[in-house]
This record gives structure tokens, sequence and C-alpha cells, in this order.
């Protein structure tokens, strides 16, 4: 899938404010894909306006800048659901300048024109993305990139279920 320019506006701060959930119900979301996976899942990337959220048999993911904060953003989690082990990481890269234009181009480029991948480009700044991909691997698993233009951040989680 190519980017999807949204009209939304940008409502993510910064790196900082976004907080991890786990369990809350859906958002409104900006664009939204369905992917099945190989294991018998219907996982639903869901792009939002304060970032995203992605439900897959019984997780349901949430990385955003919510009001009131839920957790703020870990480095890992590890949880089990049902029969699935569930692991997340997530970590704050730095780039400045023509590094930081770079990164977002990766970035675009590890969604464009996949199926099973969904980004959009924030009015304001072209360098103001959000994107999801499924990744390949044992299980079921994604990848998620936010990057702030303001700050040079990119923030990149990467989650893996697997079955017990």
């Amino acid at each position: 899938m190519s980017g999807i320019r949204l009209a939304a506006p940008y409502l993510d701060t910064g790196a900082d404010e976004l907080s991890f959930a786990l369990g809350l119900p859906a958002h409104d979301a900006l664009a939204v894909t369905e992917v099945e996976t190989a294991e018998g899942l219907t996982v639903q990337l869901r792009l939002l306006g304060a970032s995203h959220q992605v439900f897959a048999g019984p997780v349901r993911e949430t990385v955003a800048c919510l009001p009131g904060g839920s957790q703020s953003l870990p480095s890992r989690v590890s949880e089990e659901f049902a029969d699935w082990d569930y692991r997340f990481t997530a970590h704050v890269e730095h780039h400045s300048g023509s590094e930081f234009t770079r990164r977002v181009d990766d970035v675009r480029a590890a969604a464009q024109n996949r199926p099973d991948a969904l980004y959009g480009l924030f009015p304001g700044d072209a360098d103001a993305v959000t994107a999801l991909a499924m990744d390949q691997g044992p299980g079921v698993g994604w990848r998620t990139w936010h990057t702030y233009p303001q700050t040079g951040h990119v923030v990149a989680t990467h989650t893996r279920m697997e079955k017990r």
C-alpha cells in the first residue's frame, strides 16, 4: 500500500508523550488494513490520529498519545494471552538533519506497496509519518514506526506473538 495523505492533524507531540496499553477498545481509526496470517489470525493494523493500534486474536495493542496516558512506553513487555506468548519491544532513535530524512525514507520503503502494511503522511511536514507493517518470522509479528520531525526522533516498535 502506498502512503495515505491524512487530513487529520498530527496529534503526537513527541516520542516522550507516547504511552503503551493492552486491551483498550478500538479508537477511531484514520485507516485500517486487515491481514490474514498463516496461523489463522486476522490482524488489524489501525492508523490513529494519535499513532496506532494493532488487534491480533486476543491482543489489542495501543501505542499512542492518550489523554491521561496509560503506561509510558516501555522498552520491553512480555505477556501471555490465551495460548499465545506476546513480546513487545520499543526504542527511540535520534537523527539530525538529512540523516533523519533518510531514516524516514527507510520507514516509508518498509511499508510501500505492501498489502500487509499501512502508513500515513500527516499534513504540515512530509517527514511526519506513522507506519505499520507485518513482520516475517515464527508466529505472528509486526513493526511500527512513529516519526517526529520537530525533534528528529523515530520510535520503532516490534511485536511478536508465538503459539504455545
